[in-house]
């Protein structure tokens, strides 16, 4: 009885190796990266907007902004074409850069949040995980969280860009603040301020109470550290 129950379990053992590789070497390859990017953005997008309202019930619903979203898959193309992970490209530019540059009436408050994440190339790239990964290390981040939570925004866009093994991930934010749209006689219709973090920009100047306070065109928080 012992020896028939030892051959037994070593043929049922072998039977198991034996389907187990099969399953392996037949299923099918994991889709081009490339090709979930437009998933993986909206995925994003809608835990971003959960995650505002978990924060701050106060925050306005996000809506998806065909210009951010452009500009957004720009920036992020950018960082996979370059392989870097900065809000200032190496020649200088930012996304509010080209936002100015493709929409001269642009007024109001621009913020960025940007992340990489590398993938197994034989795993390939789990929308659901990926997305939960990159809003998680965005939350676990202090001046990342108070950026994408901030109660004022009400437009964003995403954008998601592969290259080798590591998926660039750039999302943006935007409200006019109220602000009447720039006076584009003025010199100064195009400057662009930087601040620490977007209360900084929406705060009224030293010595005036109570509004939101005058902003350039563009305000884009001062660049962090991404991890």
């Amino acid at each position: 009885m012992l020896r028939a129950f030892g051959f037994g379990f070593v043929l049922l053992a072998c039977v198991a190796c034996t389907s187990t590789s099969e399953v392996t070497r037949n299923a099918p390859p994991p889709p081009d990266p490339q090709t979930v990017m437009p998933a993986l953005e909206t995925r994003i997008f809608e835990l971003v907007q959960d995650a505002r309202h978990k924060s701050d019930a106060t925050a306005k619903n996000l809506t998806l902004d065909s210009e951010l979203t452009d500009v957004a898959r720009k920036k992020s193309g950018d960082m996979a074409l370059k392989n870097y992970l900065a809000h200032r490209a190496p020649d200088g530019e930012t996304t509010a850069d080209i936002v100015m540059g493709e929409d001269a009436d642009f007024q109001g408050l621009l913020g960025e949040n940007i992340a990489a994440e590398h993938f197994d190339k034989q795993s390939g790239v789990d929308v659901e995980k990926f997305a939960h990964e990159f809003v998680d290390t965005w939350m676990g981040s202090e001046n990342h969280k108070q950026n994408l939570a901030f109660p004022s925004y009400d437009r964003s866009g995403v954008g998601a860009a592969v290259n080798g093994d590591t998926v660039y991930v750039t999302q943006l934010f935007a409200t006019d603040m109220g602000l009447p749209p720039p006076d584009q006689q003025n010199p100064d219709a195009h400057k662009v301020g930087e601040y620490v973090d977007p209360k900084s920009a929406a705060a009224p100047p030293p010595g005036v109470t109570g509004g939101d306070g005058p902003l350039p065109p563009a305000a884009l928080p001062k660049p962090r550290p991404d991890r």
